[in-house]
């Protein structure tokens, strides 16, 4: 499997701890979109929205990085805790993934952009309304994240799964990104069994703080 990857996006290197951690092989392939190799017609074919990350196995290709961590847990011989067989676990564990690309990287990314990615695409300094929207929506969704791993280890059945991946995406980019988490202990408690995974730390960039 070949996966085309931005290795500084959350929702791209969370792609790549859950193969690490499911021990399946990838080709990573890191798509330069300074050059706009995600807009050339090889890259448009594969996914036709023109962005990363982008999976290839064979002729099959799949864009949507949690749609992508479903398909590598089917992939892995035997099954995966990371994806359970129940359908009652496994439609809980959909929830928090549209969750996460529905209202939490909504506001995460929101000031991950304005605050981090945009000065370095010359975007120009942040815009204070959106940083102020993205403040109110991180402070809203952290509140009920937080409510919910209240006496919980993770999120789905007290055990790890790729939900808590999937939601963890924007917390290593946290402090950069002056992200309004301080008030949030059950977070940082859940969020520090997540950093601790060696399949986590080893596909981490290099963040400025």
């Amino acid at each position: 499997m070949k996966l085309y990857w931005l290795p500084l996006s959350p929702n791209n290197y969370t792609v790549t701890a859950v193969a690490d951690y499911l021990e399946l092989p990838l080709e990573k392939i890191a798509v330069d979109v300074m050059k706009g190799e995600q807009k050339t017609p090889e890259f448009l074919k594969m996914n036709p929205n023109g962005k990363c990350p982008t999976l290839a196995d064979g002729d099959f290709y799949l864009w949507e990085s949690n749609a992508i961590l479903m398909y590598l847990c089917g992939k892995k011989a035997g099954g995966t805790d990371l994806w359970p067989a129940d359908e009652r676990t496994r439609i809980d564990i959909s929830r928090w993934l549209i969750w996460q690309q529905a209202h939490w990287m909504r506001g995460c990314g929101t000031l991950l952009w304005e605050r981090l990615v945009k000065t370095f695409f010359g975007g120009g300094t942040p815009n204070p309304e959106k940083e102020k929207e993205g403040e109110e929506a991180v402070r809203f969704h952290a509140g009920v994240l937080n409510q919910v791993l209240e006496g919980k280890n993770y999120l789905v059945n007290n055990q790890l799964t790729i939900a808590d991946f999937a939601v963890a995406a924007p917390l290593p980019m946290a402090k950069a990104a002056r992200l309004p988490l301080e008030d949030f202990p059950n977070i940082a408690r859940w969020y520090q069994q997540i950093a601790s995974l060696e399949a986590w730390r080893k596909n981490l960039p290099n963040i400025p703080q």
